[in-house]
């Protein structure tokens, strides 16, 4: 009996790469959502509306219509720094890789692209809540996209070399 005969009509795994792009929507939807849960309750200043602030005209976006719209634009920026992890960090093991990914992120977010959001201070004038918060969705949402993407290779790995044998 063949593989595929004993497969039957399972559907197909789902390539690697689409693998990638839905851990990157889902990471940025559910973390998106944490931030702004933790901003709803004063853990952080910074609430997931700054990414739409600077680009975005009306009042409308300070509502709970801007609010869903701009966690789904961190859905979708998450899809590209999941897919900047899987082009540079897939291959290392581990969930460090995926923490030290989540500090760059806070790097580039906090002090590097911190001009181009009004709704952000800078990093001196932030409180300590904000930026232990922040810095703490950043790690574990740098774990997620790195562990989700290691986990999926190692694994795709494996079943390449079970297949070649």
């Amino acid at each position: 009996m063949t593989e595929k005969e004993k497969l039957g009509n399972y559907p197909k795994q789902m390539s690697f790469t689409a693998m990638v792009f839905w851990t990157g929507l889902f990471g940025g939807l559910f973390w998106g959502t944490i931030g702004y849960i933790a901003s709803y309750f004063n853990f952080t200043e910074v609430s997931p509306r700054v990414i739409i602030e600077p680009w975005v005209l009306g009042n409308w976006k300070n509502g709970w219509l801007g609010t869903v719209i701009s966690i789904i634009l961190l859905g979708v920026l998450s899809i590209i720094a999941a897919y900047v992890y899987y082009a540079l960090l897939r291959k290392f093991k581990g969930f460090w890789f995926g923490l030290g990914y989540g500090v760059v992120l806070f790097l580039l977010v906090f002090f590097i692209l911190n001009p181009l959001f009004p709704g952000i201070k800078t990093f001196a004038e932030l409180s300590r809540d904000t930026i232990i918060t922040s810095i703490c969705l950043y790690i574990v949402y740098g774990i997620f996209i790195g562990y989700s993407i290691n986990y999926e290779f190692e694994l795709n790995k494996v079943q390449v070399n079970e297949a070649s044998t």
